[in-house]
This record gives structure tokens, sequence and C-alpha cells, in this order.
């Protein structure tokens, strides 16, 4: 009788595990699908990691999605296509009633690929400015949200409070035991707080502080995205390496030889 006991337990043991490795696989293997696809730029993958940074988040292909300010859609290619089946994906870009140039002609071309490219067909836009428009998702109904250096365009605003109301709307749109994942351009603890209102970098202390002040507790950081090359001390801040190089040709190989910036990698909970 024990030996049979001890035979189901190790069977029912054995199986569990299975199905555990079958899913972990299953998670995996719709972004590495997404991430391999020819169809996207992968000339930034060496220095974004995009498969290891969103696994590190825990994205699984059947969640609820928010994708904050995703510009172009360098991670909206990667996203799409791995929550499409399954999954829910938003996409809180910038609002259609902008005046401002770049965020119309940014919007209009992530338009054209949601009408166009079958990768983005069931993408849902929504709209997002920290203090203006912030229903990026119904209310308690996403699992994830991400944002992708962002966080210093909030902080640089004339709105002294647009970082603190972005990380509230973040709040708001996620289930209570969501994450948040927040991938930023680290400065270092020691330099003046005031570099982070010129140079596109932040404090880690800082982001964090952000977080908890909306209700977010931390539940794990990583050097996935660290650059030990990054000083993040240039002439024209962060937009000084790739992929911007706004100094153009000069210095242009020392800058590439450095690669894009050092960041953190943040995962926050929304307690339950």
């Amino acid at each position: 009788m024990k030996f049979a006991l001890k035979t189901l337990l190790v069977t029912t043991l054995a199986m569990s595990s299975t199905l555990v490795a079958a899913h972990n696989h299953e998670q995996s293997s719709a972004v590495v699908q997404a991430v391999k696809s020819t169809e996207r730029n992968s000339e930034r993958d060496q220095y974004r990691h995009p498969v290891e940074t969103l696994e590190f988040f825990g994205l699984k292909p059947t969640m609820t999605v928010v994708e904050i300010a995703p510009g172009g859609g360098w991670y909206s290619e990667i996203l799409a296509p791995a929550l499409k089946e399954h999954g829910v994906y938003y996409a809180a870009h910038f609002p259609a009633d902008s005046s401002v140039g770049y965020y119309q002609r940014s919007l209009a071309g992530f338009k054209k690929k949601v009408a166009e490219d079958e990768r983005f067909s069931k993408v849902k836009i929504t709209e997002f400015a920290p203090s203006t428009h912030v229903d990026i998702a119904p209310a308690g109904s996403a699992d994830m949200v991400l944002t992708f250096r962002n966080v210093h365009n909030w902080h640089m605003s004339k709105d002294k409070d647009a970082a603190a109301n972005a990380f509230k709307s973040f709040y708001t749109a996620l289930k209570p035991g969501g994450t948040l994942g927040v991938v930023e351009h680290r400065l270092p603890e020691e330099r003046a707080d005031d570099m982070q209102k010129s140079s596109g970098y932040m404090k880690q202390s800082v982001v964090i502080a952000l977080a908890k002040q909306a209700g977010f507790e931390l539940e794990a950081s990583s050097d996935i995205n660290a650059n030990s090359l990054d000083t993040a001390d240039h002439p024209k801040g962060v937009w000084t390496l790739p992929p911007s190089l706004r100094l153009g040709e000069q210095d242009a190989a020392k800058y590439k030889a450095i690669g894009e910036s050092d960041r953190m990698t943040l995962k926050f909970k929304k307690p339950l």
C-alpha cells in the first residue's frame, strides 16, 4: 500500500513538472518566435535583450498587456504577434488631439502598421498622456503594463506631476497582483539630481520611489540591460549614444563602441 501511494505521488509530481515545463515552453516560444521573425528590425536586440527582458517580467501569451508610448513599434513587433492568438495587446500611444508634430507623425505611422500589417491586426490602440489621457485600458483589466525608456520624458516635462500621474494610471489599469515592467536609462546615484532634467537618464531610486508612491511594490530588479561601458555623462545626454547619435559623425565610432545606454530593468507588483 505504501509502495503504491509512493508510486502515485512520484507519478503525480512528474506529471505536474511536465505540465509546468510545457507551460513555460509555451510562454517562451511565443516570444522567441516573435523575436526571430524576419519581418522585424533585430539590430537593437544585442542591447535590448527582448527575450530575456520579457521573460523576466513574466509575459505569458494569454495575458492582457498594455505597452506605454510604443512609438514606432519596436517592442510592438514582438508583443503584438506574441499576444495575438490568446491574449490582448493595448498600445497606449500618443493622443490623437496632440498638437505636437512628432506625436502626430508617430501615431499615424503606428496606425498604418495596424491597418496594413497582419501581425498588428488585433492591436487595440488607446491614448496616453500623463495628466490628460490616462485611460490606457479598462480599469483593473490588465495583467501587465510595460514601459520602455519613457520615464525620463515624463520627469523632464514642464508638468511637474507628469511622472507621478503616469504611474497612477498604470496602477489603475492593472488587476490586483498585476505586473508593471519598467526599463529606463540609468543615472548613477551619486550624480546630481538636476542631471535627470536634461540628460535622459534617471536614478533607479527615483523610479522606484515613483512606483511605490503610486502603490506598487518592487518585486525584482535585473541587470539584463546593464551596460558597464556607459558613463551616463555625454555631451548630448543619452541621445549621444546609438541609436540617436546626436553628434553625427563626431566621435561616432567611440559612441557606437559603447553601444546603447546602461539601463535599469525593474519588476513591480500591484498588491492583491
